[in-house]
This record gives structure tokens, sequence and C-alpha cells, in this order.
């Protein structure tokens, strides 16, 4: 799928926290090539969504610096140290009215690639479920895609929801896109980390399908 007919979906990085488990901003460390950040919203502007919008926080001005050139519109939330759910309302608030849907990602899942994100489009397109969620041999993880009345639905939520709570409600109506196992690989740790330059350092690139 091309860029033109991902138009009306909408994409939200969620690119704010301080990565204390690592000890060190994790998306700007470097990973073939290009830090974790610039390789995430690359890819997800690959897949053609738009608005692409990146919610940031810790280390705002440094994130910034990563993301020139590419086609997205920062989001910054001030409150990012009050945890993801804040993050993802920020983001999801800046979804423009007229977007069908918006794809939510991790900014710390740098092996989701342009071609799942495209997927979840083109299942949401082929099928109208409201809600089509990645599967990775059973655990349910970004990236995940929200029709616009649950994007407004989560709005109206308290203040303590969670895309996972909103999934678990919808979850009946959903599409779900089976991974493989190994997808599902995100950066806590430093150990994580040196994985993942091992994996790649080994010859795969990160947008292979």
């Amino acid at each position: 799928m091309g860029p033109d007919q991902a138009h009306g979906v909408a994409g939200i990085v969620l690119a704010a926290g301080a990565s204390q488990r690592m000890g060190r901003n994790k998306l700007l460390l470097e990973l073939d090539g290009e830090t974790v950040l610039r390789g995430v919203v690359g890819r997800a502007e690959a897949a053609g969504l738009s608005p692409l919008l990146v919610v940031l926080g810790y280390q705002a001005d440094r994130a910034l610096q990563e993301l020139a050139g590419l086609t997205c519109r920062p989001i910054l939330n001030p409150d990012y140290a009050q945890g993801v759910n804040v993050s993802l309302r920020a983001g999801i608030a800046a979804v423009p009215p007229q977007a069908k849907a918006a794809v939510i990602l991790l900014g710390d899942m740098p092996l989701v690639t342009a071609h799942m994100i495209a997927t979840l489009v083109d299942r949401f397109r082929e099928s109208g479920a409201p809600l089509v969620v990645s599967e990775y041999a059973g655990v349910q993880a970004p990236p995940t895609l929200f029709d616009r009345s649950l994007l407004d639905e989560f709005l109206l939520m308290d203040h303590e929801a969670c895309a996972k709570r909103l999934v678990r409600r919808h979850l009946n109506r959903a599409l779900v896109v089976h991974w493989p196992a190994d997808g599902l690989t995100d950066l806590d740790r430093a150990e994580d980390y040196e994985r993942l330059v091992a994996r790649t350092s080994g010859g795969r690139h990160l947008d292979a399908p």
C-alpha cells in the first residue's frame, strides 16, 4: 500500500518517556544506522500514515533534532512523567476530526515495520472493523488501529483510561492480525539494546516484512 492509500489514517507515536529502566534516553540510541526514534517514525511515515503525530516529553529538544526532515508533527506533553496514558490522550486529542482512524505505535518497538503498519490499515479498509489489533504468539501489543469512534470514546473516558482497557471493551468487534513472536521486542534495559544491536548487525534489516 502506498502513502496515498493510507490518507485519512493518522499515526500516533508515543515517544515521551524518560527511559528510567534503561538509565539513558533509549530513543536516542543508535540502531541499524539511525536512532531508534528516527527509525520508528520513518517507518510510520513510509507506511503513509497522515498526519503523523509524535508525542514528545523527556529531552524533547534532542528528540526534535532527530525528527528533522521527516513528515511528522511533534506534540509536546509537559506532563509526560505522569505516564504513557497521558501521552496517549495528548496524541489522540491532536488527531484532526477528518481522520477516519489512527494507528498507535510505541517509540521503543523498533522491529515494527512499515509493512506491518500498512497491513493494519489495509485490514481496516477491507473489513470495516473499528479495531485492528496486533498479536504476537498470543500477546497483544502495538501497533493497534482505532476507528475514529473509538478515539472519541477514549477522550470521554476518565483520565485513568488506557489503550488496553479500550481494546478489552471492544475486542469482540476487533480484527486480529498475527505477527511472529520475535516482532514483540521493546527496549527497556541495556541488555535489550545489546541483543538488538547484535541482531541487526547480523544482516537483518529492520524494515523487512
